[in-house]
């Protein structure tokens, strides 16, 4: 494969999003502060640690569809929505 020296994706997001199956999604480890961070103005109401580590499961294009405790969580929620769950390093 040639490499991409122009820096501009390979791929769309919504092409992204369809590569092996719209029912695929990642389960990756995120820090607790980036979910504090996205939390709209005026919820406050989260306990959580912002070094704590928990697990997002998103689509292929990286949209986040949900945050869990644990990575086994992550795993069975993507599985009980008929989801087709892969870890991400």
């Amino acid at each position: 494969m040639t490499p991409n020296t122009h820096r501009s994706p390979l791929f769309t997001s919504e092409a992204f999003a369809t590569l092996g199956a719209p029912d695929l999604v990642y389960v990756r480890p995120i820090k607790a502060a980036e979910i504090l961070a996205d939390a709209p103005e005026g919820v406050e109401d989260f306990n959580l640690s912002p070094d704590q580590t928990l697990y997002a499961v998103c689509r292929a294009d990286g949209a986040r569809l949900a945050v869990m405790i644990d990575r086994d969580t992550a795993i069975a929620a993507a599985l009980a929505h008929e989801l087709a769950p892969v870890s991400v390093h």
